[in-house]
C-alpha cells in the first residue's frame, strides 16, 4: 500500500489543509485510490471552489430557461415543442501541451455534453486565443490547434460554423481554446444526469479504458512551469470516428424508455462522472472495476478511475433493459458492459480484484467541497488616455488595421472546418453571427461567441458588461431575438488578489448586462491558473470571460448579412459616436499604445438598438447590416465592402474631432445598416430614441474617405484593401 506523503499529497494538487478535510471526511487515513479521487473532484476544474461563491450572482432564470447551470448543458425553449442545448468549455492546459488532441478532444467533450442531455448536435463554434504571432512556438500551436478542430469535427459529421480568434503576448504561455456545442432536442425528450432507483444497473458505453489523460482535471487547476512538455501523458487523444457512433448509439437508445440517468466521462472521466450522477440522485454507488473495458493490460483502480479516455459514457438503467440496451451498443460496435449498481449508502465503493479498493462518502466529494471567498482587491480605475493621437491619413492606418493580427480574415483558419454538412448551415463564419436552420422547419438558431479580453483588463467591470452587449449586438444584426449565454471564464491564478479582482469586476459586469438584456446564464465553465512561469516570471493572460450566445429567428430566409448588396443605396450609422479611443485596436496597431479606459456600455441604448434592428431586418427595411466593433465604424465599413465587393463614399466632418477617432473609436451600441430609403430608417431610430446618421452611399470598387477641411478625399481600392485582409496568414502559416 502506498504511503501518503506529503509530497504526494502536493502531486495531487492539494493543499495541508484540504488534505486534512479528507482526512476527516473520511474518518481515517485515504489511501492512494481516494486520495486520487479526492484530488480531482476538488480541483478548480471540476469544482470551482474559487468561483462558486461568485457565479452564484449571476442570473440563470427566465420564461425561455427549461434547465439552467447544474447539469451538463443549458437547456433553453425555443418553441414548437423543441429545445437548444448549449454549452461551451475549456480545453487550455491540453491545447499547449499538444494542440492537435488538446483541441480535437476540446471539441470531442463539448459535443458529448450536448448530446448526453438527448440533443442532436447541429453547430460547434471555437474561441481561440495566441500569443504574438512571432512567438516561436505559435506558428506550430496556431497550426496544431486548428487541425485538431477541424480534424475531430469535421469527421463527426458536425458543421463548425464560427468563432473567434485574438493574438496578444499575454497568452504567450498559455493559449485558450474554448469550444462550444449546439444541439436541438424534443422538450419531451430532455436527459439529465441525477441517478435513481436502488439496484438499477450503472452501464458504461463507448471506448475503452486506458492510461491517457491521468490527471487532466488537476494538471487544467495548476500553473504551467518549464516542465509543461512533460505533462503529455495527461492529455487525451481522440478519436471523431467512434465519437460519430456513439452519439448515434446514445440517440437511439434515447429514443426508448431505458435510460434513468446518463452522463458523460468528461474531465475526470470514470469518477466525475459516476460521483455527480449519484450525489445528485442522493443515492450510493456501487462498482466493480473488474467489468470496466480496459484497452491496457494492468490498469490500477486508481488509473481507471482518474482515466480521461475519450468517447465514453455512464448510464443507469431501468430494471430488465441491460440487453436491450446492449444490442444497439452492439450493432454501433461499441463497448458495452454493466460495471455496478445503484445503492443507498450515499457511499461511492470500489471492487477491484474481489477486494475493497476505496469507500467514500459521497457528500464531501461533490456538494461539500472546499469553498473559498478568496481575497480579491477592485481593479484601479483605468487611467484616463491623455495625449490622444491625431490622424488623418485614414485609408493609410485603415489598410495597416485591416492587415493587423486581431482583424485581418479568418479564412485560412475557417476554410479547414466542414461549415456545410448537414445541409443547414445558412451563414457560415465571416458575418456577425452563425445561422443555422432548425432541421425541417423555417426555424433558425443565430450563434456568437465573443469577449474584448483588453477591456476586461483595463476595466473588468466595463469589459464583462460588454462581452454580453457584443454577443447580444452580433445576434441583433442577423435578425435573431437573444435568447440565452453560456460561458467559459478564463483567468489566471486566483490566490493573487488583483486576479480574484478580475474575476469578480467581470462577473458583476455580466451579470448586469445579462439582466439589462435578458439573455440568462444557462451553462458554463471556469478555467482558472491560466498563467505560465515558463515565459519568464509568471505570465497571466489577459481576463477572458469568453461567452457563447444564441438567439431564435422565426424565419432563417429574412436573416441579415453584413455585405453591401447594391450600389447607390444610403449608408447609415445608427447609434452615437464620441470618438472613444481608449483601449482601441487602432490606437493599439498604429501608435503602439495600450491605454486608457475601454468604451462604456449602455445597457439601455443597447436594449434599444437591438430590437430597432430586429424589427428593420424582420420587416425587409435593410439590405445589411454589420454592428460596430474592433476597428470602429471604418473597419465595419470595410468589412462590408469586401463581403459584397462593393465600395462607397463616406464624407466624414469632423469639424474640431480627430477624423481617426470619428472613424476607429471603439464607441458601443452601435450598427451600420444598408437601406434603399436612409430617411426611412433615420426616422424609425428617432421614434426609438435612438441616434442615427447618413455616412454614405454604396458603389464603386474603393472605400472613399472625403474629408471636409482636412485634405480632401482619400481611397482606397478594394483590391488592396483585399490583400491587406486576406494575407496576415497566409504568410504567417506559409511553410
Amino acid at each position: 500500500m502506498t504511503a501518503i506523503t506529503p509530497e504526494i499529497v502536493a502531486e495531487h494538487g492539494l493543499s495541508p489543509e484540504e488534505y486534512e478535510r479528507v482526512v476527516h471526511a473520511m474518518g481515517r487515513l485515504p489511501n492512494i485510490t481516494e486520495l486520487g479521487i479526492f484530488s480531482v473532484m476538488w480541483s478548480e476544474h471540476c469544482s470551482y471552489k474559487s468561483s462558486r461563491i461568485h457565479l452564484k450572482k449571476l442570473p440563470t432564470t427566465g420564461a425561455q430557461v427549461i434547465c439552467g447551470p447544474g447539469e451538463n448543458a443549458g437547456v433553453i425553449d425555443i418553441g414548437d415543442g423543441q429545445a437548444a442545448i448549449f454549452k461551451m468549455e475549456s480545453h487550455n492546459h491540453p491545447s499547449y501541451i499538444e494542440p492537435y488532441q488538446g483541441a480535437a478532444t476540446g471539441v470531442g467533450g463539448i459535443l458529448r455534453d450536448v448530446f448526453t442531455m438527448g440533443a442532436r448536435p447541429i453547430a460547434n463554434l471555437n474561441a481561440l486565443r495566441f500569443g504574438r504571432p512571432d512567438h516561436p512556438k505559435m506558428r506550430h500551436l496556431i497550426a496544431g490547434v486548428v487541425r485538431g478542430i477541424g480534424g475531430y469535427g469535421n469527421c463527426v459529421g458536425v458543421p463548425t460554423v464560427g468563432g473567434e480568434v485574438n493574438f496578444h503576448a499575454a497568452y504567450d504561455g498559455n493559449i485558450l481554446v474554448n469550444a462550444m456545442t449546439v444541439g436541438i432536442a424534443d422538450t419531451d425528450k430532455i436527459f439529465y444526469s441525477a441517478a435513481s432507483g436502488v439496484g438499477n444497473s450503472i452501464v458504461y458505453v463507448g471506448s475503452k479504458t486506458g492510461r491517457d489523460g491521468i490527471h487532466g482535471a488537476t494538471m487544467a487547476s495548476a500553473d504551467f512551469s518549464e516542465d509543461s512538455d512533460e505533462k503529455r501523458p495527461t492529455v487525451q487523444v481522440g478519436d471523431p470516428f467512434t465519437e460519430k457512433l456513439l452519439i448515434e448509439a446514445c440517440l437511439e437508445l434515447m429514443a426508448s424508455d431505458a435510460i434513468v440517468a446518463i452522463q458523460d466521462m468528461g474531465a475526470a472521466g470514470l469518477t466525475s462522472s459516476s460521483v455527480e450522477m449519484a450525489s445528485k440522485g442522493g443515492v450510493g454507488i456501487r462498482l466493480n472495476m473488474d467489468q470496466v473495458p480496459q484497452r491496457e493490460t494492468g490498469m490500477t483502480a486508481y488509473e481507471m478511475m482518474l482515466s480521461e479516455s475519450q468517447e465514453r459514457m455512464l448510464m443507469v438503467l431501468k430494471p430488465g433493459r441491460e440487453a436491450f440496451a446492449q444490442a444497439i451498443f452492439k450493432k454501433w460496435e461499441l463497448d458495452f458492459a454493466v460495471i455496478g449498481e445503484v445503492t443507498d449508502t450515499g457511499r461511492m465503493v470500489l471492487i477491484h480484484h474481489g477486494k475493497t479498493v476505496a469507500d467514500i462518502p459521497l457528500a464531501p466529494l461533490a456538494d461539500d467541497a472546499p469553498l473559498y471567498d478568496r481575497p480579491w482587491t477592485k481593479a484601479r480605475p483605468p487611467e484616463p488616455l491623455t495625449d490622444e493621437p491625431f490622424g488623418t491619413d485614414i485609408t493609410g492606418d485603415l489598410v495597416k488595421l485591416m492587415a493587423s493580427p486581431d482583424l485581418a480574415s479568418r479564412r485560412w483558419i475557417w476554410e479547414q472546418y466542414d461549415q456545410k454538412v448537414g445541409g443547414d448551415t445558412v451563414q457560415a463564419p465571416g458575418g456577425d453571427a452563425a445561422v443555422v436552420r432548425v432541421h425541417g422547419t423555417n426555424k433558425a438558431l443565430a450563434i456568437t461567441t465573443d469577449c474584448t479580453p483588453r477591456y476586461c483588463f483595463a476595466d473588468p467591470y466595463e469589459g464583462g458588461k460588454q462581452a454580453i452587449a457584443e454577443a447580444y449586438r452580433n445576434l441583433s444584426a442577423v435578425g435573431a431575438r437573444p435568447l440565452a449565454v453560456t460561458n467559459c471564464l478564463n483567468f489566471a491564478n486566483p490566490q493573487r488578489p488583483e486576479i480574484m479582482g478580475q474575476i469578480v469586476g467581470c462577473l458583476e459586469g455580466m451579470s448586469e448586462a445579462c439582466i439589462a438584456l435578458d439573455t440568462p446564464i444557462v451553462s458554463g465553465n471556469v478555467s482558472l491558473y491560466n498563467e505560465s512561469k515558463a515565459t519568464g516570471g509568471g505570465s497571466a493572460i489577459l481576463p477572458t470571460p469568453a461567452i457563447g450566445a444564441v438567439g431564435l429567428l422565426a424565419d432563417w430566409s429574412k436573416s441579415a448579412t453584413i455585405a453591401f448588396k447594391a450600389e447607390g443605396e444610403d449608408v447609415v450609422l445608427i447609434g452615437h459616436t464620441k470618438g472613444h479611443v481608449g483601449q482601441s485596436i487602432w490606437l493599439r496597431e498604429c501608435h503602439g499604445r495600450e491605454e486608457g479606459a475601454p468604451p462604456p456600455v449602455d445597457l439601455a441604448v443597447e436594449r434599444r438598438a437591438g430590437e430597432l434592428i430586429r424589427d428593420l431586418i424582420a420587416e425587409g427595411l435593410v439590405t445589411a447590416v454589420h454592428d460596430c466593433s474592433d476597428g470602429g465604424a471604418a473597419v465595419t465599413l470595410a468589412e462590408m465592402a469586401l463581403a459584397g465587393n462593393i465600395g462607397m463614399t463616406m464624407p466624414v466632418v469632423p469639424q474640431i474631432l480627430n477624423p481617426a477617432a470619428i472613424l476607429f473609436g471603439e464607441d458601443q451600441g452601435r450598427y451600420v445598416v444598408t437601406a434603399r430609403d436612409g430617411a426611412a430608417i433615420r426616422a424609425r431610430a428617432t421614434a426609438a430614441n435612438l441616434f442615427s446618421i447618413p455616412i454614405g452611399s454604396t458603389g464603386g470598387n474603393a472605400l472613399t474617405f472625403d474629408i471636409i477641411d482636412r485634405g480632401g478625399p482619400q481611397s482606397v481600392s478594394l483590391v488592396e484593401l483585399r490583400a491587406a485582409h486576406e494575407g496576415f496568414f497566409p504568410s504567417l502559416m506559409d511553410d
